[in-house]
Order: structure tokens, then C-alpha cells, then sequence
């Protein structure tokens, strides 16, 4: 499937895009999109989950609660490409200008979502992303103690302003999204390209839970050895950043 394959819809537009990416979730993805339902209820919202090669019967759960979820769309990835990749593919078929996105696994609680959303509505053009930023998180110490030290490094390297750019709660504007440049792992630097587009990030406490089905599918060792040329790579990418200024028109 092509970029152009997942386009929006041409039907009435929507405020908010909900894109959740899914691997290997059974058990978790159906009941995790009915308290999306809940926590949007009385929105103008769709909510896009993108499953990305599931082995499991993740897929066929999806589309069997789509019966009864009518804000549901199930989009489905033919080879496994990744977590920033089914994002991608999400955000490319949203119909809202405002994406909202959150992690598969259920940890991240959907109440939390259109908070996030209410306040980059409501922000200045500027700000091109709401981040959560999990005030207590519910990990192992060891994943808790990685991800400390991966944020101070990064931030020390990148200059951005995030704390927790591992939580997958997230709000942001579509178009300023689809202007960044895409590689694997981009949603873990999603404010340091925000700013380098010439956009301001805001950040909100959000809940954080424990996983109750399923593996994650990360390691410790696995998030270093991307980490490494991935920091470099958007190192050289802030190098090569130029802004314009205002711009206008005649």
C-alpha cells in the first residue's frame, strides 16, 4: 500500500483524529477503542487503528467491533513496519486537522486523550504539539531509570523541552506533521522536529497504567542501539534547518 493508498476520505471533515497503532495486541486493542469511544463521546472524532502485521488475532478483533464502534477504521499493514510507520499511516488517512495519538497497549488512558486535544485547539497557531508527559509512570524501575537518562541525554544533544518523549499520548497538527521529515523511530522526536519546523511544544501531566495483556515490544538494549544513530541523525537534520521568517503574499 502506497502514501497516496491511505489518503483521507473525501466525506465531512472531523476535528479529531484519533491514531492508534497496534502489533500483537489481542485482548487489549477492542477494549482500549471502546474507552476511546467513551472518552470522545459527543465529539466530532474518528478513531484509526493500524494494525502493523499482527500474528495474533489482534486484526480479526478489530474488525469485528466495528459493528458496534461506528467511529472505528481499521487499517491494515501487509508487512511489519514498525510503531512511527503506523502512525504515519494513520495520520496520512485522518480527516481531522488535530491528531491525537496513544500507544496500543493500553497503558496510556484514553480519558486523558481529549484534554491533550482541547488544548491544542485551543492554543495559539504556533503550537504545533500537545505532549503528556506520565506523571506516574507504571513501568519497571529499570525501564523507568533508561528512560530518564535517554531523555536528559537527548535533550542535552537536541536542545528540545520534552521530559518524556516515550509517552505516546500526544496531540498535533496534521499538516505541520506531515511536513517532517519521516524515519523509523520519529515519534521519539517529535518535539525537537516540531521545533525545528519553527513550532512551539506544550506539555501536560497525563495518567500512566500498568499492561495488562501482552509483551512490550521494546527492550532496554533495543531503544539504545536505535537511539544512537537516530540522535545523530536528527542532530544533522537541526544543522540543516533554515526559517524563512513570515511569510507573504502578493
Amino acid at each position: 500500500m502506497t502514501d497516496a493508498a491511505v489518503s483521507p476520505p473525501e466525506t465531512a471533515a472531523l476535528d479529531i483524529s484519533v491514531v492508534v497503532p497496534v502489533h500483537n495486541e489481542s485482548g487489549a486493542a477492542v477494549p482500549l477503542a471502546r474507552e476511546i469511544a467513551a472518552a470522545f463521546a459527543g465529539r466530532s472524532y474518528e478513531m484509526i487503528f493500524v494494525d502493523d502485521a499482527s500474528k495474533d488475532t489482534t486484526l480479526a478483533e478489530l474488525k469485528a467491533a466495528m459493528a458496534d464502534l461506528p467511529r472505528l477504521r481499521v487499517l491494515a499493514h501487509a508487512a511489519n513496519a514498525g510503531q512511527s510507520r503506523a502512525v504515519r499511516t494513520g495520520v496520512l488517512a485522518a480527516r481531522a486537522p488535530v491528531v491525537v495519538t496513544l500507544d496500543g497497549d493500553g497503558q496510556n488512558p484514553p480519558a486523558d486523550a481529549p484534554r491533550l486535544a482541547d488544548a491544542l485547539i485551543a492554543a495559539p497557531a504556533d503550537v504545533a504539539l500537545v505532549g503528556g508527559r506520565r506523571a506516574k509512570r507504571q513501568d519497571s524501575n529499570a525501564k523507568r531509570q533508561a528512560s530518564l537518562w535517554a531523555n536528559r541525554i537527548r535533550r542535552r544533544l537536541l536542545g528540545d523541552d520534552a521530559d518524556d518523549t516515550g509517552c505516546g499520548l500526544k496531540a498535533f497538527r496534521r499538516d505541520v506533521f506531515l511536513r517532517l521529515p519521516y524515519f523509523d523511530h520519529i515519534h521519539r522526536y517529535l518535539p525537537a522536529l516540531m521545533i525545528r519546523e519553527g513550532y512551539r511544544n506544550q506539555y501536560l501531566d497525563v495518567d500512566h497504567r500498568h499492561r495488562e495483556t501482552g509483551q512490550s515490544k521494546y527492550t532496554n538494549w533495543g531503544r539504545l542501539r536505535a537511539s544512537v544513530s537516530d540522535l545523530l541523525g536528527v542532530m544533522w537534520l537541526k544543522t540543516r534547518a533554515r526559517q524563512p521568517g513570515a511569510i507573504s503574499e502578493f
